[in-house]
Formats: structure tokens, C-alpha cells, sequence
């Protein structure tokens, strides 16, 4: 019996959209919509589900995890990697769409990252954020700063701790949400380790299928494979979870032609360091092998 390609269950969502999406105007255009979607996605022998049937910009969703981890809001660090996807988030005019006139251009606000390290901590721009990471650096954090990564891998690292099921991390703040250039569209994460295995389950309020779900299945999927080197454990699984499912009309004439395409075998993920601070793995200590893909396929950002 042939083994059904994991990366079919993307497929079959698109294709569902399409033929049974309601469509709808939303705040940036029209959709077709479904409400709720899951897939899952094995992560043993050091498999990593990028998809295969168009070329995903793995680099690109790395750097940006990364930049995550380290709680980071100022968008110029990622353009300095030459990374462009928070760039029509990130533009004068569309924070001022947002009411948030006193930020400069490309300051995000206390958005994923912040909330990952700094949960509900006051915000008041990019470069007192980034003054104060500095001084962290040695007098420690404050008694009140929710590291909410940081608890979980000491969590993780405590044999009491580890079966716990409330290893849970949020990105979503009501008290906060009017201060981010975009609220967040992946918004918790929960781990669950069994046996020697780390999973990572994960619920996205919002999901462009299109543009941006590949790159949310590779970035979680790098979180929790770097969360399981990092504590001494194997990857299990990543399980996703979407709550609005959506195509935008912009991308269904390309999706269409990639359905027709044939999924190719996962590529692999190794890291080749380990340190005692999560913060300081860089890109260059992750090495993706075998990554054999279909060309790219051009789709348009829609902020």
C-alpha cells in the first residue's frame, strides 16, 4: 500500500476552497472561505514539511522565526537579511491605517516575538524596546516579564514539569492588540512531549492558504525542531490547526495550476550547534538537505 504524500492534505485544502469556499468581502479583498481546517505533519528522522509542488522561501522563514526568538519589533532588522515580508506591514501609511502615528516606518509594535518574551509588558516604540534588550543583556529581566518561551523550555527541562499540559504559548494579547502593526494570525502554541518526542499543536485564527500557510507549517515546524534540540529531545510531530481558511481571488488561478503538480519527498533539517540560550542560534547552524521542489510560483502579499 503506497503511503499517502503528507503534503497532500495542503493540496486537498485548496482544492476544497475553491470548489466549496463561500466567497466574501473581507478588510482587503474578496475570499473564498471555509471555517476550520487541520493538518498534521510528522517530524521524525529530521523530516521538514516545506512544501514541494512551488518553491518555498525557507531562508526568508528562518531569519524571521529567529527575529521572533529574540522578541524583536523593528522590521530593518529583517530587511537587513534581506528578508521582505513584514514590508507592507511595516510602510508609514498602513501603521497610520492602524492609528499608530507615533511609530516610525517599520516599527511592528509588540507584536509575536515581543509577546513570546515580553508578554503584556508596556510598549512604547522600537528603540527604547531595543535599548532595554540591551541592558537585559546584564541586569536580567524584571520579576514581572512573562518569558513565556523561556518557561517553557524550563518547563520541558524539569522532569516534573515536562507531561505538563499547560506548556502553552500566546501571541495573542486583547491588551495589547491596538498597539501592533498586524494582530497576530497564528496566535497559540502548545508542546507535549511523549516519550522522547516534542509535538507541537497550533491554532491560527487567520490563514491565507495560499501565500501564507506553507510558510507557517515551515516556521512552526522549525520552532519545535529547534525546541527539541535545544532540551535534548526528538521532533515529533507539528498538528495545525486553522479557524478562517481562506484563498484569496488574486492567488486561485495560480493554485489551480499548482494542484496539478506532484509533491516531491520532505528535504531534512539538522542543527549543528547547541547553546545555552535559545536566543543565540543563528541561521547558519541550521542546514536543510535535499530540498527538491517544483519552480516558483509568483504570489502577490495582500497587507
Amino acid at each position: 500500500m503506497l503511503r499517502r504524500h503528507p503534503e497532500k492534505q495542503y493540496l486537498s485544502l485548496i482544492k476544497h476552497i475553491i470548489k466549496n469556499g463561500e466567497r466574501e468581502k473581507g478588510r482587503n479583498g474578496y475570499t473564498k472561505t471555509i471555517i476550520g481546517a487541520n493538518m498534521r505533519y510528522s517530524l521524525n528522522d529530521n523530516k521538514i514539511p516545506f512544501i514541494t509542488t512551488k518553491k518555498l522561501a525557507w531562508k526568508s522563514c528562518l531569519k524571521e522565526l529567529l527575529w521572533f526568538i529574540n522578541g524583536e519589533t523593528d522590521n530593518t532588522l529583517l530587511q537587513k537579511q534581506g528578508v521582505k515580508i513584514w514590508n507592507g506591514n511595516a510602510s508609514k501609511e498602513f501603521l497610520q491605517s492602524r492609528n499608530l502615528f507615533k511609530y516610525e516606518e517599520n516599527d511592528l509594535g509588540p507584536i509575536y516575538g515581543y509577546q513570546w518574551r515580553n508578554f503584556n509588558k508596556p510598549y512604547k516604540n522600537k528603540k527604547k524596546h531595543n535599548i532595554e534588550k540591551h541592558l537585559i543583556k546584564f541586569i536580567g529581566k524584571g520579576k514581572n516579564n512573562i518569558d513565556q518561551l523561556q518557561n517553557i523550555i524550563d518547563c520541558i527541562n524539569d522532569p516534573e514539569k515536562r507531561s505538563s499540559r499547560r506548556l502553552v504559548m500566546t501571541a495573542w494579547n486583547p491588551c495589547q492588540l491596538d498597539q501592533m502593526a498586524l494582530p497576530p494570525c497564528h496566535i497559540v502554541s502548545q508542546f507535549h512531549i511523549l516519550g522522547s518526542k516534542l509535538s507541537c499543536s497550533m491554532y491560527q485564527r487567520s490563514g491565507d492558504v495560499g501565500l501564507g500557510i506553507p510558510f507557517n507549517i515551515a516556521s512552526y515546524s522549525f520552532l519545535t525542531i529547534l525546541l527539541a534540540h535545544h532540551c535534548g529531545l526528538e521532533p515529533g510531530e507539528f498538528i495545525h490547526y486553522i479557524g478562517n481558511a481562506h484563498i484569496y481571488e488574486e492567488h486561485e488561478e495560480v493554485l489551480e495550476k499548482q494542484l496539478l503538480r506532484e509533491p516531491k519527498e520532505f528535504p531534512k533539517c539538522f542543527i549543528n550547534k547547541k547553546y545555552f540560550d535559545i536566543e543565540n542560534y543563528k541561521f547558519e547552524d541550521f542546514v536543510i538537505k535535499d530540498y527538491y521542489h517544483h519552480p516558483k510560483i509568483d504570489m502577490k502579499m495582500i497587507a
